[in-house]
């Protein structure tokens, strides 16, 4: 039915679904998009307009290597030294971006989570609960 955008094709992947780009912009209308500083996020293609909108927001952004070749995680923040300020938040909104200007984390250290977003394939409208990749 062509409800997925590239990257195709979809198998053992979290589709990029036709207007994950709204639904990144109704996220950053709720409350608790708006009052959370560090906001984990997953490196998958349909979430990179949600990176985009923490960067933005001058929040902090932790994603997770993919595959974590070069680590746990990473956290990532416009105003870091490590960013040039004419770099363009959609440098950092991807993996390449997030590995060479993210800071990595271990799991030895500690930070507190405000908000987590994942990317789903289906999920129940009743439960909420969610089918992801299937890996």
């Amino acid at each position: 039915n062509d409800i997925a955008q590239f990257p195709r094709p979809v198998h053992h992947r979290i589709p990029n679904f036709l207007n994950a780009d709204l639904a990144a912009e109704n996220l950053a209308t709720l409350p608790e998009f708006q009052s959370a500083t560090l906001v984990k996020v997953n490196p998958d293609t349909p979430q990179r307009r949600v990176r985009h909108l923490v960067l933005s927001s001058n929040k902090t952004l932790l994603t997770p290597q993919p595959r974590l070749r070069t680590g746990f995680f990473s956290t990532l923040h416009k105003n870091n030294d490590n960013i040039p300020p004419a770099l363009p938040i959609e440098a950092l909104t991807n993996s390449k971006g997030a590995a060479q200007y993210g800071k990595s984390v271990t799991l030895y250290e500690s930070y507190n989570v405000d908000l987590v977003v994942v990317g789903s394939t289906a999920v129940c409208p009743k439960t909420g609960a969610r089918v992801g990749k299937g890996e």
